[in-house]
């Protein structure tokens, strides 16, 4: 060689990097999840437990009445799910019956204005198969799954999150004595714990009135939809679209078509006025990212991680910004997802 050396270009250095940590992060999820899983709902307890801290309950009596309450929860929603899912498996032959019926009586109707549609000719099995309600329902519940799977790791991780809470501010403090860095940790707990709350309870308050009003248009298994629709409000953008279809779906059979618009409107009603105008109030105006960004996050966290990402991807978008603004160098990135 003539002596001369071949610098690599440090943007080539930074992709390669990058492919290699989502590479390794998809290999991993198995384990990332449950941990992932323990610090969003470490993030949820935390308020209720510095509150009882601030109350002068000692720090180990406030986890306990935390955890306690953590699974008296967790439980609830499991078994209710279960038997949910249950019910909807056992009915769902007698609904296929129904669906073909209102669908042969919309042919009918069809041929009695002109146009001849041949009934033997639809598959309309490929098409209005029932099983698809179960299967965006099961996938949306999901997070139950994985919850059940690993409850007594994640609830173990929690715990200890929990009970090294009270300390981590000094320890913070302690580790980084530098003003500036210390700020940006700070600044991502704060925004953090933020967006998780107001989420949380926009998310409650969807479910709740999701519930309520689908049960008063008469729609079989209400709770579950409200259910649905709470964990799903999560997922920015389409996941209040994908709560809303089975529902429909399943007022139109039951019902048919005017609860089903109904229920269309419930949706549009709830949806518009929690995630148009309440939402971005008390969340948008705080999060500092771009909605273009929101969605791209979402589908990227969720091919890495799955629906546990997708539940997840703005919290963790916020995390990466905020880090990436903490540097000079890398400023400029945080700046393109604002």
């Amino acid at each position: 060689m003539d002596g001369k050396v071949f610098s690599v270009p440090v943007a080539f250095i930074t992709a390669a990097a990058f492919v290699i940590i989502v590479a390794g992060m998809q290999v991993a999820a198995p384990i990332i999840i449950p941990f992932l899983l323990a610090l969003f709902l470490a993030t949820l307890c935390s308020p209720p437990l510095f509150w009882l801290l601030r109350h002068k309950v000692p720090n180990g009596l406030a986890v306990l009445v935390i955890m306690v309450g953590l699974v008296v929860v967790t439980v609830s929603l499991m078994i209710f799910a279960g038997r949910s899912l249950n019910s909807l498996t056992q009915q769902l032959p007698a609904y296929q019956e129904r669906l073909l019926a209102l669908i042969n009586h919309f042919v009918i109707w069809l041929n009695s204005q002109g146009l001849r549609i041949d009934m033997n000719k639809l598959p309309l099995d490929d098409y209005f198969n029932p099983r698809m309600v179960l299967s965006l329902v099961t996938y949306g519940l999901s997070v139950l799954r994985i919850l059940f799977t690993n409850l007594f790791l994640i609830l173990l991780i929690v715990f200890f999150i929990l009970l090294e809470a009270s300390g981590f501010p000094q320890k913070l403090r302690d580790a980084f004595p530098n003003h500036e860095t210390l700020e940006h940790f700070k600044a991502i707990t704060a925004n953090v714990n933020r967006y998780m709350g107001f989420k949380a309870l926009f998310s409650l308050a969807t479910g709740v009135l999701i519930w309520l009003l689908l049960a008063l248009i008469g729609v079989d298994f209400a709770g579950t939809w409200g259910l649905l629709a709470f964990f799903l409000n999560f997922i920015p953008s389409i996941g209040s679209i994908i709560a809303a279809v089975p529902a429909i779906f399943w007022a139109l059979v039951q019902l048919g078509v005017p609860s089903a618009l109904l229920t269309l409107l419930a949706y549009l009603v709830v949806n518009i006025a929690i995630g148009n105008f309440l939402e971005p109030r008390y969340v948008g105006r705080r999060l500092g990212l771009s909605t273009l960004v929101v969605i791209i996050s979402m589908f990227f966290w969720g091919w890495v991680l799955g629906p546990i990402g997708m539940l997840l991807s703005v919290p963790l978008t916020m995390v990466v910004k905020i880090a990436l603004a903490s540097k000079q160098d890398t400023r400029w990135m945080a700046v393109m997802l604002e």
